[in-house]
């Protein structure tokens, strides 16, 4: 449904840079990076049989169709890490920081169904950034559609079929929005993120790649420098640093500011000082959470009453291409009505050509 060449993809490293010990431990994808990898056997991120198993498990899961994959027991990661064989060493240092960044929670409680789904997609493609920004999915999505989307823009009201705004305008919400204006929506739990960034004088790593806290230590969980991956993230001559904070701490701003900008210079050293602090974005709702018993009680009906839709990440799977699929799913059973297809007659009726 995208026109990828428009976004010009701009990729990761095909690997991450894990702190342990006091040091950057390079984990490289054999398959696209071997080289490296080789160069990584014997680094204390996981054993030579932990990465032996996770070749296994990529073989395994890109044998399967995704219909095999969404029919999998559904128990949650932690225990598919656990009977898989993985040692401690590659879960608390790799896996664990990794997919917490994916999944926005430490616990590892996702379903297996939407890991195994994620790890297929990481094997398939490249991790990416579109080279504008990640808000060039949605103005390609937007650009073609009529009425258009106006974005921030509050619901006060549901009132039969029409969504109503205080200007009188439509607009699409998030879920709790949604399960506010409808009371017989099931609410989903969601997981919360805080997101900082800073703008530093010189890069603090050479290559576009993502570094994961392995230690289990501190406020970070991930980070990287997204104008190393797609130089129009910042101005010429700085680089854009953004970290990531699960959950939501209760420290304000600026004493979260101050924690992170220390566990950087634990890592950094001196250069941190001179970053400049730009901004933290506290994202409350930035996932549905995605636990067993929650894909279970996901809906597969998207109308919920007559002239009434609802589709939305919340409804599918916690993706991207999930909130893609469910919006489709939900533009399919609309133009199904008998309503929108009269619509539709009178128009061509009137406007044949």
């Amino acid at each position: 449904m995208l026109d990828m060449p428009a976004l010009d993809l701009r990729p990761f490293y095909s690997g991450a840079l894990v702190r342990y010990g006091g040091r950057f431990h390079k984990v490289a994808d054999p398959w696209r990076q071997p080289l490296d990898a080789l160069a990584g056997l014997l680094s204390p991120i996981g054993t030579l049989r932990d990465k032996v198993k996770i070749g296994r498990l990529r073989s395994r899961l890109l044998e399967s169709t995704l219909e095999e994959i969404f029919r999998q027991p559904n128990i949650p990661l932690h225990e598919v890490l656990h009977e898989e064989g993985f040692s401690p060493s590659i879960i608390e240092r790799f896996l664990r920081p990794f997919f917490s960044g994916v999944f926005l929670e430490r616990s590892l409680e996702t379903s297996r169904r939407l890991f195994a789904f994620v790890f297929r997609m990481f094997a398939q493609g490249i991790t990416a950034l579109p080279a504008n920004g990640m808000e060039t999915i949605s103005e390609q999505l937007a650009a073609g559609l009529r009425p258009r989307i106006q974005p921030s823009a509050m619901v006060t009201t549901v009132d039969g079929t029409e969504v109503i705004l205080s200007s009188g305008e439509r607009v699409v919400g998030d879920a709790p929005a949604a399960i506010r204006l409808v009371p017989e929506l099931h609410s989903p739990l969601s997981r919360s993120v805080v997101c900082l960034y800073f703008a530093a004088p010189q890069l603090p790593i050479e290559e576009p790649i993502l570094v994961l806290n392995g230690e289990g230590q501190g406020l970070i969980n991930n980070m990287c420098v997204p104008s190393q991956i797609a130089p129009n993230y910042a101005p010429p001559d700085t680089a854009l640093v953004s970290v990531t904070v699960l959950g939501d701490p209760p420290e304000d701003d600026r004493e979260l500011e101050q924690s992170v900008r220390a566990q950087l210079a634990d890592w950094f050293g001196k250069q941190v000082g001179q970053w400049r602090f730009l901004r933290c974005y506290r994202i409350p709702n930035a996932l549905p959470c995605q636990q067993p018993e929650m894909i279970e009680k996901i809906p597969e009906t998207v109308r919920l009453r007559s002239g009434l839709f609802i589709c939305g990440d919340h409804r599918e799977n916690a993706t991207i291409n999930g909130a893609m699929v469910s919006g489709r799913k939900a533009a399919e059973a609309v133009l199904q009505t008998e309503s929108f297809k009269a619509v539709d007659a009178a128009k061509r009726f009137n406007n044949p050509t």
